[in-house]
C-alpha cells in the first residue's frame, strides 16, 4: 500500500504512462477461452503442455471455467473441447466435469460473437463425443452455417468477424480474403492459429504468450485501446502526471478516415475513436470529430457497422468527445444525452454490452451527462448517485458479485465527478478511497466483455488512480481519509 498523498498518485500515474508507452501490446489478463482455442488448433506451438496445465489449474470447483453464471459458457466449452483432444486421465476427468457443469438456465451474456462461438464449439465437442450436446441459451447454428457457406464460396466475411475467425473451423484455414499483419489475424491469437493451421510458426503467437503459463490474452495488440482509455481517464480528472509527447503524437497518428481501431487487425470503431478524441482534446491536441459522423444512427451512434445491440458506454464516450471538442455540436449532443437518459435502469444504474458490471456503464453515462447534459438529464445523474450510495458494501467497496478495486474506483468517480450535492457523499467516497488505497495489489477479476471476460490491467489501474486523486483533491473527503488513518 502506498502513502495517501497527491505526490504519490502523480508519481504512480507518471510511471504507469511511461510503462504503457514502451509496450506495443498492452497489459491484459490471460483468457481461458482463447488459450483453449490455441491448445486445440495449434498443439505443435511451443508451450503447449504449459497451456494445458493452465487450463487444468483454472477449472472452478464446480467443474466450469470463466466468470459467474453463463459468463462461463464460452470458456467452459473452449476448455472442454481442447481437453478432449489431450491424452491423460487428468484432461479426461476435467473435460467430463466441465460437461457436467453446463446448465442451460438463462440468457447468455452479450459477449463478442457469442452467437457463432457457442454453436461452433458445441459442434466440435459433438464431433469428438459422437453425441448431440444441445446448443444452449436458445441459440441456433443457422447464423454460423450461413457464414461458413459464404466462406466456402470464397466470399469475404465482415472485417469485425476476423477477430473470431476460429469459430469457422476448417473453413478459416488459409482463407484468401484474410490479410494477416505482423501481429497475426484479427487481433486474436485464436484467429491467427485457425488461419495458419497447426505446424506453422508465427512470431506473434510467441510474443503474446505469458512467459510462465504460456496462456494468451483474448486480444492483442490493443495498444490504441489501452492508451486512449488510460490517457482519457487521467487527463479527464486532471491527474497531474507526465505524458510524453511521443505517445500523444502516436495516438494522433493512429487516426484514419474512419477514426481509430482498438488494435491492429480490428476495424475502426466509434468507441475507441471517441476515447482517443477525448484524450487528445484534454491533452491540448484536439482534432476534428468529423470521423464520428459515419457512426451516427439517428439519435445515437453505433460502435461499428451492422451492430446487433447499441452500446450505452460508446455513446457516453461520444458525448464526452463532442463536448471536449468545443465544435458546437449542441443539437447532436442534446439528442444523445436524451438517448442515454432513456436507457437508464429504474434503479438509477446503466448496463452495457462491453462490461459485466453496471458500475462501468454508470460511471461512463453519469459523468458524460453531468458534464454535457442539461436540466432534462440532471435527475438521471442524481438517480445514479443515489444508486451508488445505496449499494456500498460494509468494507467501503462496491461490486456486482463482490467488492472489487475496479468497481469501487468507478463508484467513487460517480460520487465525485457528477457535482451532485448529498450529505452522504463525502463519507461514502472516503470509505471507498480507503478501500482503494488498501487494495491496490489485489487481483482484478475479469469484468470486460470480449469473447471471454478479461481485465485491461493498466486501464483498471488508471481508474483507481483517478478515483484516489479525486478523493485527495476533495477537502472533506481528504479530511475524512486522514482521520481514518
Amino acid at each position: 500500500m502506498g502513502p495517501c498523498t497527491m505526490t504519490w498518485v502523480r508519481e504512480q500515474a507518471s510511471a504507469l504512462v511511461a510503462e504503457m508507452t514502451g509496450d506495443p501490446f498492452g497489459s491484459f489478463s490471460a483468457s481461458v477461452y482463447e488459450t483453449g482455442r490455441v491448445v486445440s488448433l495449434m498443439p505443435s506451438l511451443d508451450g503447449h503442455d504449459e497451456r494445458v496445465r493452465y487450463l487444468l489449474r483454472q477449472q472452478r470447483p464446480d467443474g466450469g471455467w470463466g466468470g459467474p453464471g453463463l459468463y462461463g459458457l464460452a470458456p467452459t466449452l473452449s476448455a472442454v473441447e481442447a481437453l478432449l483432444r489431450q491424452p491423460g486421465e487428468d484432461a479426461r476427468i476435467a473435460a467430463q466435469r466441465g460437461l457436467e457443469s453446463l446448465v442451460d438456465n438463462g440468457m447468455v451474456p452479450d459477449t463478442v460473437a457469442v452467437e457463432i462461438i457457442v454453436p461452433g464449439l458445441v459442434q466440435e465437442i459433438n464431433a469428438q463425443l459422437g453425441k448431440a450436446l444441445a446448443v444452449p441459451g436458445g441459440m441456433t447454428v443457422e447464423t454460423l452455417a450461413k457464414l461458413r457457406e459464404m466462406m466456402d464460396r470464397g466470399l469475404a466475411l465482415p472485417d469485425k468477424l476476423l477477430h473470431s475467425l476460429e469459430a469457422f473451423g476448417s473453413s478459416a484455414r488459409g482463407a484468401g480474403f484474410v490479410e494477416p499483419t505482423e501481429y497475426g489475424v484479427g487481433c486474436s491469437p485464436a484467429a491467427t492459429a485457425s488461419w495458419l493451421g497447426d505446424g506453422k510458426a508465427h512470431p506473434y503467437l510467441a510474443a503474446v504468450q505469458d512467459p510462465e503459463t504460456r496462456a494468451v490474452p483474448v486480444a492483442a495488440p490493443l495498444a490504441t485501446f489501452e492508451r486512449a482509455w488510460v490517457l482519457s481517464t487521467l487527463a479527464g480528472v486532471g491527474v497531474p502526471c507526465t505524458v510524453p509527447g511521443d505517445v500523444v503524437d502516436w495516438l494522433a497518428a493512429e487516426f484514419g478516415e474512419s477514426g481509430v481501431a482498438g488494435g491492429v487487425g480490428l476495424p475502426p470503431d466509434a468507441d475507441d475513436t471517441a476515447a482517443a478524441l477525448h484524450a487528445l482534446a484534454k491533452l491540448g491536441r484536439p482534432r476534428s470529430t468529423d470521423t464520428l459522423r459515419g457512426y451516427r444512427v439517428e439519435d445515437h451512434f453505433a460502435t461499428f457497422a451492422d451492430e446487433r445491440t447499441p452500446s450505452t458506454t460508446t455513446n457516453a464516450h461520444v458525448l464526452q468527445a463532442l463536448g471536449a471538442s468545443r465544435e458546437g455540436h449542441r443539437e447532436v449532443m442534446s439528442k444523445l444525452a436524451l438517448w442515454l437518459r432513456d436507457r437508464q435502469e429504474r434503479d438509477g444504474s446503466w448496463q452495457d454490452k462491453w462490461h459485466a458490471s453496471p458500475y462501468y456503464a454508470t460511471v461512463c453515462c453519469a459523468v458524460a451527462l453531468a458534464e454535457h447534459g442539461d436540466e432534462c438529464t440532471a435527475s438521471s445523474v442524481r438517480d445514479a448517485v443515489g444508486w451508488v450510495l445505496a449499494n456500498q458494501r460494509p468494507d467501503g467497496s462496491w461490486g456486482r458479485w463482490a467488492g472489487t478495486f475496479e468497481e469501487t474506483a468507478y463508484a467513487v468517480q460517480i460520487l465525485l465527478r457528477t457535482n451532485v450535492s448529498h450529505e452522504a457523499i463525502p463519507e461514502a467516497a472516503a470509505r471507498g478511497c480507503a478501500f482503494l488505497f488498501q487494495n491496490q495489489d489485489a487481483e482484478h477479476p475479469p469484468l470486460w466483455h470480449d469473447k471471454d471476460l478479461y481485465t485491461p490491467l493498466r486501464i483498471v489501474r488508471a481508474e483507481g488512480l483517478a478515483a484516489m486523486y479525486l478523493g485527495l483533491a476533495n477537502a472533506e473527503v481528504a479530511r475524512l481519509l486522514a482521520y481514518s488513518r
